[in-house]
């Protein structure tokens, strides 16, 4: 729920600066009023997990609600709409804030794991990885230029300057998380040349909350390797192995929903066993714990059969606990090996 939030919130401030960029000098700051809205209408999709099953909103979620098509489609309506009860009346300057309101919501999905599909109905997710879904070194500065912003005269040039400000920090820190990536990929890459591990892929990102612990998911013939790499690290980087178990679930891997979670995983996902009941693990996103033995993974879903003998899928709850456990590992981590 934290993490939630807080993704909303960084959300709420990027569509808050983006409107006052589109709309400030004209309207105040009801310009971030309206740009917050719609920072946050592509998220309603998390709705779909209230009508529908697991798997289904799993594939709908960051699907067309976060497409340069939802923007150019519903851009113009709510722009429409709210031109009719705003005193201020340009169709065109509301269709633009709605605009990039909606577009730059999914452009900074796009840096994180999950991804987004940008070019929706096409089944393709843009995922750099770059960044955790929600880092406060993006978004602590971003609220407070955004705070100067609103203390200022809409007409004062200093609203601007610190506006912008705001937008040119925040996009220079993603920028410099693609740069943190690449050398933090290399890392990984080196380590296993040097120990002369043979792989078919690796799979990097940040840690929670920060961008300077990364995580690797290793896909080797029988297991996945697992590694951690702090940017003040000063021992070699070592590797856990994890078994894929795929072999667990072969009597329903043809099954329709089965295949859909493989296919939402990209192929990173082991299969667990747990007082005899099996659990699909989507490595992507790592697990609740820095325990070499640890098996909770933050996205871990029960395999059932329903009296209808229909496969199901089912979210394993994680509590405040696990999540206050997880981030003080990660701190002790970051300070290096």
């Amino acid at each position: 729920m934290f993490v939630k939030n807080m993704d909303s919130l960084t959300q709420i401030v990027l569509g808050a600066a983006v409107g006052e960029a589109v709309l400030g000098k004209k309207i105040g700051n009801k310009a971030m009023l309206y740009g917050a809205i719609a920072g946050t209408i592509p998220d309603l999709d998390v709705l779909a997990s209230n009508f529908t099953d697991t798997v289904t909103a799993l594939e709908m979620h960051r699907g067309f609600t976060h497409s340069i098509l939802f923007s150019i489609i519903f851009a113009p309506i709510f722009g429409w709409l709210v031109s009719k009860y705003q005193s201020y009346k340009d169709f065109k300057g509301w269709t633009l804030l709605f605009f990039w309101g909606f577009l730059t919501h999914p452009l900074l999905d796009a840096f994180t794991t999950w991804g987004t599909q940008l070019f929706w109905p096409l089944d393709y997710r843009v995922a750099f990885k770059s960044i955790f879904v929600i880092d406060p070194l993006y978004t602590l500065p971003f609220i407070v230029f955004l705070l100067l912003t609103m203390c200022k005269k809409r007409s004062s040039k200093k609203r601007s300057f610190y506006n912008k400000m705001g937008l040119i920090l925040s996009t220079s820190y993603l920028m410099l998380t693609l740069i943190l990536k690449w050398v933090t990929y290399t890392k990984f890459e080196n380590a296993l040349k040097e120990q002369h591990i043979a792989y078919s892929e690796i799979d990097t990102r940040p840690s929670p909350m920060n961008t300077v612990l990364w995580n690797a998911n290793v896909n080797t013939k029988d297991s996945f390797l697992l590694g951690t790499y702090s940017l003040f690290d000063s021992q070699p980087i070592t590797f856990e192995s994890r078994p894929k178990n795929h072999e667990l679930i072969e009597a329903i891997k043809e099954n329709d929903k089965m295949q859909r979670m493989i296919h939402i995983s990209k192929g990173w996902y082991s299969i667990s066993v747990r007082e005899n009941e099996l659990f699909f693990n989507d490595l992507r996103f790592g697990l609740m714990s820095l325990d070499s033995e640890a098996e909770d993974f933050v996205f871990q879903y029960k395999i059932q059969i329903n009296n209808n003998g229909l496969l199901q899928f089912s979210e394993t709850k994680k509590g405040r606990d696990d999540a206050q456990k997880l981030m003080k590992e990660l701190w002790t981590r970051i300070k290096g090996n």
